[in-house]
Parts: C-alpha cells; sequence; structure tokens
C-alpha cells in the first residue's frame, strides 16, 4: 500500500477526532444541559446532538473508510459489506431515533416543526441517506443486481454517500449554532460564556474530523485493490457464474489458505521440473 504510514496517521487522527467530538457533545448535555432523558423536556431533546454526533457523523464515517482499511483486503469482500452496510444501518437508526427527540420535544414546547434551514437539510439528508442505504442494500448486497448494472451505479453511489456525509457536518455545525444562540440568554453567545467555547470547540473537531474521512476516501492509492476472482472475465463481458459469489464468501483463513496451496503447487511444479531435468540427463 503506497503511503501506508501516512494512511495511518490520518486514521488514527480521524478516529481521535472522532472519539473527542463524541465525549464534547456528552460533555456538553451533562454539564451544562440537563442531561438525558426521554420525557419531552430539555433532557429529551439532547439526545439529538449527542445521536448525530454518534451515529451520523462519526460511526457513518467510519463506515466510509472501512473499504480503505489495508489489514482487512485479504478478507472476502462480501464481509466487508456487511460491515459497511451495518455501521450504516446503526448510523440511520440513532439518526431517525434523534429527529423523533427533537419532533417530541417541539410538541410537548408548542414549538414549530421545520421552520429553520438546519431543519430542512438535516431532514433531507436523512432522506437520502435512508434511500442510499435502500438502495445500497438491493443493489451492492443482495445477488440479484447485474453486474452492469453495479458498475454503472457504483460511482452515483459513492459519490452521493460522500456528499450526504458532508452535508451532515454542515447541518451539524448550523445545529449547534442554533442551538447556543437560542439557549444562551444570560450570559448571551456573543460574550463567547465557557459552554459557548466549548460547543464551538466540538464544532472545530467535527469539522476536521470530517476532512480526514474525506481525505482517506477520497485518494485513489488508498482504494481496495480489486479480488482476484473478479477479474475473470467471460466472453459476454461478465463474470463466471458463481465466481463473484465464491470468492465473496471466503473469509481472512481462507485466503490465507488460497495462498498456502498456490505456493505449494508452484513449489510441486518446480519439483517436477527439476526431477524431468534429471530423467533427461541420465539418459544421455
Amino acid at each position: 500500500m503506497e503511503g501506508y504510514r501516512l494512511f495511518l496517521v490520518l486514521l488514527v487522527s480521524a478516529l481521535l477526532f472522532g472519539f473527542l467530538s463524541v465525549l464534547f457533545a456528552l460533555v456538553w448535555v451533562f454539564h451544562y444541559r440537563e442531561g438525558l432523558g426521554w420525557d419531552g423536556g430539555s433532557a429529551e431533546f439532547n439526545w439529538h446532538p449527542v445521536l448525530i454526533t454518534t451515529g451520523f457523523i462519526f460511526i457513518q464515517g467510519i463506515a466510509i473508510i472501512v473499504y480503505r482499511l489495508p489489514w482487512t483486503w485479504k478478507c472476502s469482500k462480501l464481509l466487508i459489506k456487511f460491515i459497511h452496510a451495518g455501521l450504516n444501518t446503526i448510523a440511520m437508526i440513532l439518526a431517525i431515533v434523534s429527529l423523533v427527540a427533537v419532533f417530541d420535544f417541539h410538541n410537548a414546547k408548542n414549538i414549530p416543526n421545520m421552520y429553520s434551514l438546519h431543519s430542512w437539510i438535516g431532514l433531507t439528508a436523512v432522506i437520502f441517506y435512508s434511500l442510499q442505504l435502500v438502495l445500497g442494500f438491493a443493489v451492492f448486497l443482495l445477488p440479484f443486481a447485474p453486474a452492469s448494472l453495479r458498475a454503472s451505479l457504483m460511482p452515483i453511489h459513492i459519490y452521493s454517500g460522500l456528499l450526504i456525509f458532508a452535508t451532515v457536518i454542515a447541518t451539524a455545525l448550523m445545529g449547534f449554532t442554533e442551538k447556543l444562540i437560542f439557549a444562551l440568554k444570560n450570559p448571551a453567545y456573543s460574550t463567547s460564556p465557557p459552554e459557548a467555547i466549548l460547543v464551538n470547540t466540538l464544532g472545530f473537531l467535527v469539522l476536521i474530523f470530517g476532512a480526514l474521512i474525506l481525505w482517506m476516501a477520497t485518494r485513489p492509492h488508498w482504494k481496495r485493490p480489486p479480488e482476484q476472482n473478479s477479474k475473470i472475465q467471460q466472453p459476454n463481458g461478465g463474470t463466471p457464474e458463481g465466481t463473484e459469489e465464491e470468492s465473496t464468501m471466503t473469509d481472512c483463513s481462507n485466503t490465507d489458505k488460497s495462498d498456502v496451496e498456490f505456493n505449494s503447487e508452484a513449489a510441486a511444479r518446480k519439483r517436477n521440473l527439476k526431477l524431468d531435468e534429471v530423467g533427461q540427463r541420465s539418459t544421455m
């Protein structure tokens, strides 16, 4: 892998900024707000920033780069697909729960819903994220879609995933600012009280985390190499029947076993060649 050390540095940095983002969100709601609850009050609303930061930002970011982890390249692609889909499913569930908390809080306090730009873009991101997940399951995880359809939709799937992730980060930054403007009255947000500094720092951590994820996800030399079996093509341009399924159903240990079998076969061929040479010399 080209630039392996740089990739590790960026990966560790991204994990650090991601963990710090979640930690800062928890400190915010427990130290400066009313903590977490589910009673229609402010504590229920606090689930929104915590779950968005944890699921929609941190977990989604990890799901984006799971294909880029070089130590998983010997594992089957189907296994990585399930991990990718599972992480995205968890992120979607947490995002939906966070929306339920907001609507429940607004309805209990008679606050209008869906009037701010933050709410418009946020709900749009959740809707498109759900569609992205459903289409990803149908096209790339289930074995019914033809290879030509997968190949044509893959660039769109990648682009839309990165676009949604960047949109979520921008929406979260708007939400942080909006909450501080509404919540901080005395002292006001403009006086930079400790809570404002903490949440502004949280915004910077989220922004840096997103930038690192997007950088790692867009470097072509860190892309997962194609599997050897998938390179075998039929005359009509497709893969042999069962080739993709067989290649994706193997796990990491099976891949190592295939390498050992290949090396043993090569050694056997060399021994046979040497025996043939000895036999030819003995007959001369």
